[in-house]
């Protein structure tokens, strides 16, 4: 083979590796917009099938009311309920000869707690056992009066406390389990007045 000859083969050669390498970035960008719009329609769907549960506090009954209205595709689902405090204290100070930052985490903040040992509430009424609803169904869970902190002394630190929790709502996390599916976690603020609550928004019966 000649020189004229080697110099075509070679450049052929190089042109060849380009088209091979520009090939496989072009397969590697098409292979990661098909994974981005799969995880997209993923996202969505899972969205779409988001539990829609609607919740009701009836306090002189000492109910909390939680239905499941579908989708029914997703079947049964699994349910955590959990009391939120009315806002994040993490970051509050400590003062000296206040309440620790451990004696503030203790306190359900917020006018409704479940009732201790009941449908298998924690001690201090944080959250609920878990437990599963089917389309339609529905199911209540006993519900007490928030404990006062024990630095609201007195009568007087009694009905502090009642005012201070008389028109707020029952603030709630849920998280839901469904089999096939991710986990979905959505928040919750139930009135006092008997409304029904979904995701957080009050709606009519």
């Amino acid at each position: 083979m000649g020189s004229a000859d080697t110099v075509i083969a070679a450049v052929a050669a190089g042109l060849s590796g380009v088209a091979a390498v520009a090939s496989w970035r072009s397969s590697a960008q098409a292979n990661a917009t098909a994974e981005a719009v799969a995880r997209i329609e993923r996202d969505r769907w899972h969205l779409d099938l988001t539990p829609q549960l609607r919740l009701k506090l009836e306090p002189q009954g000492g109910m909390l009311y939680v239905r499941f209205e579908g989708p029914a595709s997703l079947g049964r689902i699994t349910v955590q309920l959990t009391v939120r405090d009315d806002r994040d204290r993490v970051r509050d100070p400590v003062l000296a000869g206040g309440p620790t930052a451990e004696e503030r985490a203790e306190v359900v903040w917020g006018p409704y707690r479940f009732r201790p040992g009941v449908d298998g509430a924690d001690q201090l009424g944080r959250s609920v056992t878990l437990f599963t609803l089917e389309a339609d169904d529905r199911t209540r869970l006993a519900v007490d009066e928030s404990l006062r902190p024990r630095w609201y002394e007195g009568t007087g630190g009694e009905e502090q406390w009642r005012q201070q929790n008389r028109t707020k709502r029952m603030r709630l996390w849920a998280d839901y389990t469904a089999a096939g599916h991710k986990p979905w976690k959505l928040s919750f603020e139930v009135p006092q007045d008997g409304i029904w609550a979904r995701t957080g928004q009050p709606v009519g019966t």
